[in-house]
């Protein structure tokens, strides 16, 4: 794992392979760099020009120093105006993928706050995220031993402290990455949940003596069909590899919230009997990153010693059609005895996610917060970089400004009035899992969860479109598996750990 010192020396002086800094829309070197603007002199601005060098967002370029400054290297990388934390995290992604083949690497990017630390450290090392498990020749790594980050507050003892949180997040992230890039062949609920249960494992033997542990409790196919989790049961039954629940327990003696969080963890979606197209079905290994998310942000909190009980509930099933898949028409009786008629097999996560929150609900939290990669819906309505956020006013603002802390776009969105009498449009069920009606089906979804909750505060993520970049690398997020929602779970768990439970929480 790479390693990350902080120290105040000049960039221009710093004898490391290559030196980042940072470009500004108006042609001058970005705050950290200025003795190498100043060793540049009047060449900079010709030299900038020459590889027209903007300071435009993602813009990178490489230019050799002949000995003007002590690297041999320079990294130039565009930051845009007024560059923020979210922009320096994405900077510090385009130069990892930049620098190649480098022994060592000093960023001079700007960093004089914990907060734009925190945003080098996390954008550096999500840059160079690679998923090579299944490469037979994987490239010989290129990541530096050791990256230092070159900020004139680097005696600041709450600056240092901002890098251990950072790479725990960032191993998170990574780990969240990885199980949602793993083929669906390989991670059927079963063995999501026993990965589940060594990546618990491993966190638990890491923490020190006396630290709180995670709990973890599987609940298979038969404890679910005592149980009585109808959802979980009829999505899975079309599958050889049967559903699994797994609920996660994280409880310090000095916490000052409680905190339930709840993902979807669609192993593989084929849609079921309403099959999908075939390109469709392409990257639907993806529908479990709500459940990633959930599982590693809980493991983080405890990395972290954060004063805040977690119950965390993990909905594992695989979505297909084997002969004793759930049926159009079909009624499951959800966990706490809600009757859900199925009219689309294709919206299975809802299913799933009531019969998590309705053991959510059990668990007596303040809050709750659910993640899932729910609906196309809301990939129409934001796009594919940004998450929908539903449900209280309260708790759906706290949530949007934990993402914003944790440079993970989210927006707003309602839960109209007008839902409540489309979920109750079945004649022979309590609910309609779905209605027929083409427009506003991410709305529904969330009213649909809503009657899981039991009242209680409640913020529900469609991360649909942001979870996969389907693209090429940009910033700090890789092609597959984003890791999105991992940071702004735990952003928001560290806000409860400040002001105790969500309804004394500000906006």
């Amino acid at each position: 794992m790479t390693t990350f010192a902080l120290r105040t020396a000049s960039p221009a002086k710093t004898r490391a392979e290559a030196v980042v800094v940072g470009v500004l829309p108006d042609g001058v070197l970005a705050p950290g760099a200025e003795d190498v603007a100043a060793a540049y002199g009047r060449k900079l601005a010709g030299l900038l020009t020459t590889i027209g060098a903007k300071g435009a967002p993602g813009e990178v370029a490489k230019v050799p120093t002949g000995g003007t400054i002590a690297s041999p290297l320079l990294v130039l990388v565009g930051l845009g105006a007024d560059p923020d934390a979210a922009a320096v995290r994405r900077a510090a992604g385009n130069a990892a993928r930049a620098v190649t083949n480098a022994a060592s690497v000093a960023l001079a990017l700007p960093a004089d706050t914990p907060e734009l630390v925190r945003a080098v450290v996390e954008g550096y090392r999500l840059g160079g995220y690679a998923f090579t498990s299944y490469k037979s020749r994987p490239a010989t790594p290129t990541t530096p031993a050791e990256v230092v980050v070159l900020t004139p507050a680097a005696r600041r003892t709450e600056v240092n402290a901002a890098v251990e949180p950072a790479q725990v997040l960032v191993n998170a992230v990574m780990a969240a990455r990885d199980w949602v890039n793993t083929p669906p062949g390989d991670l059927t609920p079963p063995a999501f949940a026993d990965a589940i249960a060594a990546a618990a494992k491993d966190v638990n033997k890491a923490l020190a003596k006396g630290r709180t542990r995670v709990k973890v409790d599987v609940l298979d196919e038969t404890r679910l069909a005592e149980l009585g989790c109808g959802g979980l049961l009829g999505v899975g039954a079309g599958s050889a590899a049967p559903p699994r629940l797994v609920e996660l327990r994280y409880a310090p003696k000095d916490a000052v919230a409680h905190v339930a969080l709840v993902g979807k963890g669609i192993t593989f979606d084929s849609g079921g009997l309403w099959i999908k197209p075939a390109a469709s079905m392409a990257t639907m290994k993806e529908d479990m990153a709500g459940a990633a998310a959930v599982v590693q942000a809980t493991l983080a909190a405890a990395r972290l010693g954060l004063p805040v009980r977690i119950s965390a509930f993990a909905a594992l099933a695989e979505n297909m059609i084997g002969e004793a898949a759930m049926r159009p028409g079909d009624v499951l009786r959800t966990y706490d005895g809600t009757t859900v008629e199925v009219s689309n097999t294709d919206a299975e996560g809802r299913l799933v996610l009531a019969d998590a929150l309705g053991r959510a609900v059990e668990a007596g939290p303040d809050t709750i917060v659910d993640i899932a990669t729910l609906t196309g819906h809301m990939v129409l309505a934001l796009g594919d970089r940004m998450a929908g956020v539903l449900g209280d006013d309260d708790v759906v603002a706290q949530v949007i400004a934990a993402g914003a802390a944790a440079g993970e776009d989210a927006w707003p969105m309602p839960i109209p009035e007008y839902m409540d009498g489309r979920i109750r449009s079945s004649t022979i069920a309590d609910l309609a899992q779905y209605d027929g009606i083409r427009w506003g089906g991410g709305l529904f979804a969330a009213a649909f969860l809503r009657e899981f909750t039991g009242g209680l505060p409640w913020a529900h993520l469609d991360i649909a479109g942001p979870t996969f970049n389907k693209g090429s690398a940009s910033g700090h997020l890789a092609t597959g598996a984003t890791g999105y929602g991992v940071a702004t779970l735990l952003e928001y768990l560290k806000a409860r750990a400040a002001v105790g439970p969500a309804a004394s929480a500000p906006a």
